[in-house]
């Protein structure tokens, strides 16, 4: 009997960016369909217009209603957004917001209701997006208010050497100092620990956890945070089990090999930790949402308007982004597998725990 494959919703982002290009360019060999099923949520005929205007690969979709009439050799696509759509290559638009915002939409639902796996989602505008409907900052938050609760998710971005997950994500710079407390940083620890252990398999991470200010405060001298805030945090949740250390100075921690050490790193800020990861992991990095029930993942670049329509996006961040939420619902089922019927943990054992 043919092992059942998982179905993983693609949602296509905004239509004026390289969403399309890089989702046809992904498909554009059919031995993908050998590891999963895809549903594009989007548009038949701005796929059609992108495959023609680039004269793209020829990628035949099977236009399908819902997710339960889905072809499990076929590429599948739900339409979301009205035939009449304009498209304006490399244009931010209130129709891309909208038709982003209706795939997304969509594809939600299903993964709400079963009909699909996990989410991968092209690359939004989060300015046009906005609306009654979606006045989030950006996918992240969107998804933790449907699927979580207040800061239970996490943004990690992942590569094949490297995963940053971030204590504070879409806000302003001068926010970020007094958004960052003690609680936080603990609550966003425990989120990493649990998921390198659940989405990664990993039994025993180390976590490295950067400081705030230039030279990690340098004892004080340059800002108050490290030793009022992060060093305090970090000491409660190694005590609690998790093997986490720091606060390590950003630019020398990237600088040098030091990151290798560690199987996850902690980042005050989103510039801090997306910066150094962009400029090592671009092509092949991934955007992932930690700790939600849902799978969600997502390419590291943006809409990039400046390339749209041009011919020249890669499609490796995207095919990574679908190949790790495959690995994240294995991993996952894995990990639920093995700790159904844990054995009892005696006296003992928790005393050699504590002599290690």
């Amino acid at each position: 009997m043919e092992k059942e494959k998982l179905k993983i919703g693609i949602t296509q982002g905004d239509i004026n960016g390289i969403g399309y290009e890089v989702i046809l360019k992904a498909f554009s060999d059919s031995r993908v369909l050998e590891i999963f099923t895809p549903i594009i949520y989007g548009s038949s005929k701005v796929a059609g217009y992108y495959k023609k205007a680039l004269e793209l690969p020829n990628v035949n979709f099977n236009i399908i209603l819902n997710a339960d009439q889905v072809h499990t050799k076929r590429i599948n696509l739900i339409n979301c957004t009205d035939e009449d759509v304009k498209i304006e290559v490399g244009r931010s638009t209130p129709e891309a917001g909208k038709a982003a915002f209706a795939a997304l939409d969509r594809a939600t639902y299903d993964l709400e209701n079963g009909k699909i796996d996990a989410l991968v989602t092209a690359p939004i505008n989060k300015n046009n997006i906005q609306s009654d409907n979606f006045s989030f900052p950006g996918h992240t938050e969107y998804l933790e208010e449907k699927f979580g609760a207040e800061s239970s998710s996490l943004m990690m971005l992942v590569s094949d050497y490297l995963r940053v997950a971030v204590v504070t994500g879409h806000i302003p710079l001068k926010d970020v100092s007094s958004a960052i407390t003690k609680d936080l940083i603990i609550k966003k620890l425990s989120i990493l620990n649990d998921s390198l252990k659940k989405d990664f398999t990993l039994v025993r991470p180390r976590i490295a956890v950067l400081g705030l200010n230039p030279h990690a405060g340098d004892n004080g001298l340059i800002g108050s945070e490290e030793e009022e805030v992060i060093i305090p945090a970090i000491n409660e949740s190694f005590d609690n089990g998790i093997l986490c250390f720091g606060p390590y100075a950003a630019d020398g921690f990237f600088g040098s090999d030091k990151f290798m050490k560690f199987d996850g790193v902690l980042a005050m800020y989103h510039d801090q930790g997306l910066i150094p990861f962009k400029s090592m992991a671009m092509d092949n990095g991934v955007n992932f949402t930690a700790g939600l029930p849902i799978i969600r993942t997502s390419p590291d670049h943006g809409t990039a308007y400046d390339i749209a329509g041009k011919n020249q996006a890669s499609e490796l961040s995207l095919l990574q982004a679908i190949y790790l939420a495959c690995d994240i619902h294995k991993n996952r089922a894995f990990h639920e597998e093995i700790n159904a019927n844990p054995l009892p943990i005696t006296e003992a054992k928790r005393d050699t725990r504590k002599i290690e």
